[in-house]
């Protein structure tokens, strides 16, 4: 069992290092279907996995001076993904003690992940057909971090194919530009989510040693991805991000299927 923890967030950190989307969006849902833990504990483990790898490849692209990130437009976005990442933790902690029922938290992340993945691959099949921008502008940038951070924080996926269709959209980005500026972005987003955690006492129960084996595998899958990355050229990247989103859409219906017979 422990060793399925590590092949999972290594697996998902090596797709989410070569698409952008952090690899808690594969994380998440992944042990949901496996029924590993319970919502916040997969949440967590989840968050501390996609921190680990998304510190790596950022740090990394920077020391070997292949980064793409457009600090201009990305910091301000990652800042106000570090608010949204507060506000995402509230979110969840609210729907928490209104539903009174972690199954049926689990139903509206699994529904709400399905839906998102769903109109994010419908855009990315029009994307030729529809016209993009070029934002700067301070306040715009922040106001859409803070939309990702809380969809990320709430759904405890780090970040997300929402991440890249934002970036493509607003910016203009193309995809491998978009997947080093959405690591720059989740960066900020799981770091202060994990901040947040710590400082109000809301860690949830854990397996040091599940942590640990995620952690391990969330770093060797950044560094597997990076290096996957830099052979790969936009084409097959794309290629994979659109496989990845209908494997992400059926396990998030079969997942929401299972927590709401529980519910």
């Amino acid at each position: 069992m422990d060793f399925l923890f590590f092949l999972i967030s290594f697996i998902a950190s090596v797709v989410g290092a070569i698409c952008g989307i952090g690899g808690g969006i594969i994380i998440k849902p992944s042990l949901d279907l496996f029924q590993m833990a319970g919502v916040p504990t997969i949440s967590f483990l989840s968050g501390c996995t996609v921190l680990s790898m998304s510190l790596y490849s950022v740090v990394r692209t920077k020391v070997s001076k292949t980064s793409q990130i457009n600090l201009k437009t990305a910091t301000p976005m990652a800042i106000g993904g570090a608010i949204g990442g507060i506000l995402g933790k509230q979110l969840f902690s609210l729907a928490r003690q209104a539903f009174d029922n972690d199954a049926a938290v689990g139903t509206v992340q699994a529904v709400c992940l399905a839906l998102m993945t769903i109109g994010t691959l419908i855009y990315t099949l029009n994307r030729s057909r529809i016209k993009t921008h070029h934002m700067s502008h301070l306040l715009s940038c922040t106001a859409i971090g803070i939309g990702l951070g809380i969809i990320a924080s709430f759904l405890g996926i780090g970040g997300g194919p929402i991440n890249l269709v934002v970036l493509y959209f607003f910016f203009s980005m193309d995809i491998k530009a978009a997947a080093q500026n959405s690591l720059y972005i989740i960066l900020f987003s799981q770091l202060t989510s994990l901040v947040m955690t710590l400082l109000t006492g809301t860690i949830p129960a854990f397996s040091w040693l599940s942590l640990v084996l995620m952690v391990i595998g969330g770093l060797l899958g950044g560094i597997s991805g990076r290096l996957l990355y830099m052979r790969m050229d936009s084409l097959a990247v794309e290629r994979l991000f659109m496989i990845l989103m209908i494997l992400i859409i059926a396990i998030s219906g079969y997942n929401a299927y299972q927590y709401a017979i529980v519910v």
